[in-house]
Formats: C-alpha cells, structure tokens, sequence
C-alpha cells in the first residue's frame, strides 16, 4: 500500500508570521503555487492559499501590508508521512481540499496535493473515487 512519504513534496517553501500578505503572494508567484504554509519555531501554525488572499484580503480590503496571520486558515487538516495515499485521498474528499500539510510532531515534512496523485500515476480504485468527488464538488461550485 502506497503510503504519502512516497509521493508528498519534500522541499516545501514556507512563510512565518512576520511574513507580509504581499511577500507570501510574491513567494506563490516565484514558486508557482497555491498554498503556503506559515512557520513558527519550526511548528506548522497555518496555511494561506491564493483563495484566502482574495476572500480575507482583496475583498475586505486588507492592506497587503497586512501580517498573514490576519488572513491565514488556522483549522488545518494535516496527515503523516505514514498515512495511506488512500486515507489522504479519503481526507480531501471529505474535506473538499486539494492540498495536505504532512507534519511529524508538529513539523512540517512535506505536502501533498491532489495533482501528486495524478503525477504520480497512482492506480488505487478508492484515491481515484475520492480524487473525483472533489473535482465534481469543484465544478459544481464554479457552476453556480
């Protein structure tokens, strides 16, 4: 059984809380990414994605100047490098995310998200029904 530490991102860039708005946005834009992760004392404390900048900050009116802390979600879901590709598959479905944090003792070690499933080429029969649950949920959304 094909478990996340085989298919998670390793090298993932991060932010902390003195981190701007502007300079978490500049980072997703260098590295091509939706989400960052917000550090503190090596502890995962937040996520900020392109989506929370523009619901909590651009709509709002938020300064960019603003810390991220301000806009950034702090009810996370996160998984273990142990944790079965099914079960991450199960968790984003469920949860209606497309990416997963993946913390040892509260140490960010890697990420993954849904398009590694699909890179990554992953076979299983339940990852794949969970995988498309999400992108059904998705653009229904966009529908309406």
């Amino acid at each position: 059984m094909t478990q996340v530490r085989d298919i998670m991102t390793k090298e993932v860039e991060t932010c902390s809380l003195l981190d701007t708005i502007h300079e978490v946005a500049l980072k997703m834009k260098e590295e091509n990414v939706g989400a960052i992760p917000i550090i503190d004392n090596e502890r995962l404390v937040g996520m900020i994605t392109d989506r929370d900048i523009v619901l909590r900050c651009v709509a709002e009116r938020q300064p960019f100047s603003s810390k991220v802390e301000e806009v950034m979600s702090t009810n996370l879901f996160t998984i273990t490098p142990d944790t079965t590709t099914q079960e991450a598959a199960r968790m984003m479905a469920q949860h209606q995310i497309r990416r997963l944090p993946v913390v040892e003792k509260s140490k960010l070690v890697g990420i993954v998200a849904l398009g590694d499933f699909a890179v990554r080429d992953l076979t299983d029969h339940q990852a794949g029904e969970a995988l498309s649950q999400i992108s059904e949920t998705t653009e229904d959304q966009l529908n309406h």
